[in-house]
This record gives structure tokens, sequence and C-alpha cells, in this order.
């Protein structure tokens, strides 16, 4: 069979199209997609959900297809469907990451699905630093970068804040209102051109921390539950049949590991990639190395803020995440999430969040073995782990899913219990100054 012939988006259609984007970090992605619209783009996201878009998904690729490319595709398949669209007018957006993951393939397993549906002719841009694939009416330069990688700093703060505030707000839905408001005045502040003040940001981070530690909160220690896994179906309610939702609902305080975390893995990995095998040319090399260090300092400094404010506990610190698996895997593991998904179990663990659920979607093997596969030996290590492994595809039963994580809230409560009666307290968590010999260097 003759290859398709592939649709450029062009500079023509920039005036005119609507950029489609699948849903999965509702805070981060609204912030990149205003940061897109002020650079002249038309973009909207995605939020239509339901057995419809699984349908869609079923009809549009192989059953064998992981089940996050089910979900993105059968998304798109869906909302071109909808009739809330003109077709001959839009184009759709997906991420390609370059590495072994069948994600860097999903581009392809989606024009197909076009070509199956009567949409052969809508173009498809691929979302990729590595620049897999060009568009001529598609193109992300240095300034708007620099505004993406300070809008994955911020949404990561607005997560961290929010998922420690609306568990123990008083009042039902400030703390929503406080992340629409922020979030609507960063977008504000991210337009125009030139690079971002830093002085401003830092003083954006004090505010944000400032504003919800003033929303008045109950006292009371609830569970706390931390969601790791495939990045897609881990932050993606449509993914994970809206998992915080349902945790929040049971009592549970959530913690979710940042997006930025898995930013530094995949520019940590070539940099060991190029340790390990050479073959990089020492420009790119050195440049790979100072975009790795400038952001693990950026990372840091919201650590300092938020523990020199105190209200609020910090996520972690990449460099330091990295070295938690010593002895348990190698960095060289790196299909799927790889070994950062084993370092984000213990770094929970290390912070006192020992309740973990681990998101294991279907087809995505490398993820069953660093996360599944790893528990027993995490459990055997680390005594007061409480993990469970939920799987997700297009036949699981949402109650059956949710039952499994009643067990382990039963469990987690039982275990609080315990530690209540023998009066254990959580093992301090490291501060920002033990991280200072790991911000310049990487191992």
């Amino acid at each position: 069979m003759a290859e398709m012939e592939r649709v450029l988006f062009t500079k023509e259609m920039k005036k005119e199209y609507t950029i489609l984007v699948p849903t999965m970090l509702p805070i981060h992605f609204q912030l990149m997609l205003d940061i897109m619209r002020s650079y002249g783009y038309k973009a909207e996201l995605l939020e239509n959900s339901g057995r419809n878009v699984v349908d869609s998904g079923l009809r549009s690729v192989h059953n064998d297809t992981c089940y996050p490319a089910l979900l993105v595709i059968g998304q798109m398949i869906d909302a071109l469907e909808s009739g809330r669209y003109d077709v001959h007018k839009v184009a759709l957006m997906i991420t390609q990451t370059g590495g072994g993951c069948r994600a860097s393939n999903y581009i392809h397993l989606l024009r197909k699905a076009l070509q199956k549906s009567g949409y052969g002719f809508i173009p498809v841009i691929s979302l990729s630093a590595g620049g897999l694939e060009r568009n001529p009416g598609f193109k992300l330069g240095p300034m708007m970068l620099d505004r993406i990688f300070y809008a994955i700093l911020y949404g990561d703060l607005l997560m961290l804040l929010s998922n420690q505030t609306r568990p123990y707000e008083l009042e039902a839905g400030r703390t929503d209102r406080l992340v629409e408001n922020w979030a609507a005045r960063l977008s504000q502040q991210m337009r125009g051109r030139g690079l971002l003040s830093y002085r401003k940001v830092k003083e954006n981070y004090q505010a944000m921390i400032a504003d919800f530690a003033a929303i008045p909160r109950t006292q009371e220690e609830k569970v706390r539950v931390g969601v790791v896994g495939e990045i897609y179906v881990k932050f993606s309610p449509l993914g994970n049949n809206n998992l915080e939702d349902f945790l929040r609902s049971e009592g549970a305080e959530v913690v979710v590991p940042g997006l930025m975390d898995f930013l530094l893995y995949c520019i940590y990995n070539q940099l060991n990639d190029q340790k390990l095998y050479g073959g990089a040319s020492k420009l790119r090399d050195r440049v790979m190395k100072f975009v790795y260090q400038f952001l693990v300092k950026k990372q840091l400094d919201i650590i300092r803020l938020i523990q020199q404010e105190g209200s609020f506990r910090p996520g972690g610190y990449f460099p330091h995440t990295a070295t938690l698996v010593d002895g348990y895997l190698d960095h060289g593991v790196k299909m799927g999430e790889g070994w950062l998904l084993t370092a984000e179990m213990l770094e929970l663990i290390e912070q006192g969040t020992c309740n973990i659920v681990c998101t294991q979607p279907f087809g995505c093997l490398p993820n069953h073995i660093v996360g599944k596969g790893m528990m027993r030996v995490i459990k055997e290590r680390n005594p007061k782990a409480n993990i469970v492994a939920v799987d997700y595809d297009p036949g699981a039963t949402r109650i059956n899913q949710e039952n499994r994580i009643k067990l382990m809230l039963a469990n987690a409560h039982a275990i609080a219990q315990a530690e209540q009666e023998e009066d254990g307290g959580e093992l301090p968590m490291p501060q920002a100054e033990d991280y200072e010999a790991l911000a310049s260097s990487f191992r």
C-alpha cells in the first residue's frame, strides 16, 4: 500500500484554521494554548469525554494499540464527528516524544485513522522539541519556548498548591476560583515578545503561594495518596476516569508529581545517552547541559520559596529524585516513563506519601515493568509503602478500578490509625539547602 502523502499546515492556514489539542493537564495546557493564541494561532483544548470517545478510538485504531493512543485519537475523531467544527478549517496537534515509546508513532496512527474516517485532508501538527516533523505554518521559536517552560513551572505550582488546599477549604470552590484567576492573570502577563522577566516570575510565585495560604482551611489530617504511572493516564481525567476527583470524594488529599519532572527526565536521558554511547556534537551536548541546569535551578527556586512561606509541602527536586533509584534500576532503563516511574514512587514514600496509585494503561509494557514490576521490591525495602496498580483499558469497568482503590484506602486508614497509636512521626523532608550540591551537576 502506498504511503499517505502528508498534509502540511501552511502559513495561510495559520490565519483561519483552529488547532484542536487533546486534553491531558487542564491547567498547564490552557496556559500553553494561551501562549499559542498570543502568537497568532487559533487553538482549542478538547474537553469531549465519555464512552463515545472510547468507541471512536476502537473504530479508528487497531485494538492492540496502547490505551493513551486510543483515547487521544478517539477524542479527536469524536470531536470532528460532533458537528461543532468546520472540518475544512481545523488542524490537529499531537506530541511526539522521539524516544522508543509508541507515542512517537501516534501521529502516523492518527493520520491513518483520519484517512479511514474520511478526514484525510486535515493537517496534523507534530509538537516536538526535537523537530521530528516540520510544518511551514507552525514554529516553536526561542521566545515561545521560554514562555512554555514557565507555563510548565507555573502549572506545576498551581497544581501543587491547589491539591494541598482543595481538600481542606472551608468555602467550597474557592480553590478552583483562585486557580482560574491566576491562570488568566499569568496568561495576560505572558503575552508579547521578548524573554520573560525572571524577577517578575519569582514575584508571581510568592504571590501565588501567599494567595493559596490565605484560603481558610480545616486542620484535619487526611490520608495522602500519590498518583504515578504512564504520563497520559497519570494526568488526564479522561485517561484515568477522573481519578483525582474520586480520591478527593473518598476523603483523600491527592499528590501528583509535576510535568517538569518528565521534561527533565527526557533531557537527562539524552545527556545519559551521550555519556554512555557518545555520538552527539559537543555543541549539542553543551546546550542540553545548559538547559538541564537552567531548569533544575528554576525548580529549586520554587522549592525554596515554598519552604520559606511554610504552609505547603514542596514537590521533589529532580537531581535528588534521580538518585533514589540507585540500587533499584539503572538510568539506562528509559522506555516509556522508565526509571522515573520507580523514582516517583520512591520520592513520594520519602516525602511521607506512602499510599500510591500506579496507573497502568493497556499496551504500555515498559511501564508495567517499571511500575507494577517494581512494586514488590519497593514494598520489601519500604515497609510503609501501600501501593496499588490499577489497569486502564477500553474494557475495564470503572467500578472495578474504584473498588481496588477503596481497598488501598482502607489499608491506608488502618496504617494511619496504627501510627497514631504508636505516635510515630514522619521523616523530615529534605530542605532546599540539602540540594545545593546537586544544583549544578549532572550525574
